[in-house]
């Protein structure tokens, strides 16, 4: 299975925001739309970074709570890891583990086309496998 068929399921919509905006607009945004992270994206929304809540609570810890009125740009993550639409699942899992990241942008030549979470790969790949176990089982009893 690749990515592809992740954004056909869920949709390709992301939640970005700019990186002026201030890491406690992007918190509430992240608890309104009940997600990780988002994109910061410039005036042509291509995507120059990236903003979770692991960021943003790591970042509380350190300086507590003035860190919500900084801009977005001095807590992001400026080197985002991506994946093609085309990539399959074990690929984009290992980078996602090995990189130590829940959030990757899907990116079409240099257009933002959906965001997965470890999660939606994860799902993916067990509804994957248990068809492969129930084919498997099919042959095997005879049907």
């Amino acid at each position: 299975m690749r990515i592809e068929r992740i954004l056909g399921d869920k949709g390709g919509d992301v939640v970005t925001v700019k990186p002026g905006a201030t890491v406690g607009d992007a918190a509430r945004l992240l608890s309104e739309k009940r997600i990780g992270a988002v994109i910061v994206c410039d005036e042509d929304e291509a995507p120059v970074g990236i903003l979770s809540e692991r960021d943003i609570v790591r970042e509380l810890g350190r300086s507590g709570p003035g860190c919500l009125d900084r801009d977005v740009a001095s807590m992001m993550t400026a080197t985002i890891q991506s994946c093609s639409p085309h990539d399959g699942l074990d690929e984009v899992l290992s980078k996602m583990t090995e990189g130590r990241f829940r959030h990757m942008p899907v990116m079409a030549g240099d257009r933002m086309v959906g965001l997965v979470s470890i999660g939606d790969v994860v799902k993916a790949r067990l509804g994957e496998l248990s068809m492969e176990r129930d084919a498997l089982q099919g042959m095997v009893m005879g049907h």
